[in-house]
């Protein structure tokens, strides 16, 4: 083994500690957030020419996270975003800035798409589908037609972890979404609501 061997396995783990914990790479010391930023800025070009995906300054994304945005299907990331490892994003996604998504979250646009404002903090196992299935018994459901009315989340609303959120649902400004909830209806601003399916407990003072 030479010298370098052990900054090079040391640096594999520290990679591996951002793809789970992004949060961390903006407080690098000057000497990892070198390589760092070298390292995020090769991958987001080439994601940028592989996909139809606009990236902001100063972002985070985990090469271990799925990013799909065919032709129709853009994704637009804001500035000082992250987005974790084993997240599935398919577009379209219009995601603001300051925006948080954890690991292992799926947010599918379907086809009307899902717009999270800035500041958005989604917890790790989130699901968020922006279409749906009939459940006409006349015919199976993977014959259904499907339909896709989009999805909006606010600015500073907090998803805690394994949150669901239906297609059609908008969720105002700076409201909280308890973990394992089933947000099947609008919520107002400020709301802070839990269960399945979610309903208001009181409001954010």
């Amino acid at each position: 083994m030479t010298d370098l061997d052990p900054l090079l396995k040391y640096r594999e783990q520290h990679k591996h500690r951002l793809n789970y914990m992004p949060w961390l790479y903006w407080t690098l010391k000057p000497k990892h957030r070198a390589w760092a930023e070298a390292w995020q800025q090769d991958y987001q070009a080439y994601l940028m020419e592989m996909e139809t995906v606009e990236i902001g300054e100063n972002c985070f994304i985990s090469p271990l996270a799925h990013i799909f945005a065919e032709p129709g299907r853009k994704i637009i990331i804001g500035d000082n975003t992250f987005i974790a490892a084993d997240c599935t994003l398919h577009g379209p996604l219009d995601i603001g800035c300051e925006v948080a998504i954890n690991h292992h979250c799926i947010l599918d646009g379907g086809r009307a798409g899902i717009k999270l404002h800035d500041q958005v903090r989604i917890a790790a196992y989130c699901h968020l589908y922006a279409f749906d299935h009939g459940m006409d018994l006349a015919e199976p459901i993977y014959k259904q037609a499907v339909r896709s009315q989009g999805i909006e989340i606010g600015q500073d609303v907090w998803l805690g972890a394994h949150v669901g959120i239906k297609d059609g649902v908008k969720i105002a400004d700076r409201a909280i979404v308890g973990m394992n909830s089933m947000v099947t209806k609008d919520v107002a601003e400020r709301e802070v609501v839990v269960g399945n399916p979610a309903q208001r407990i009181r409001y954010r003072e």
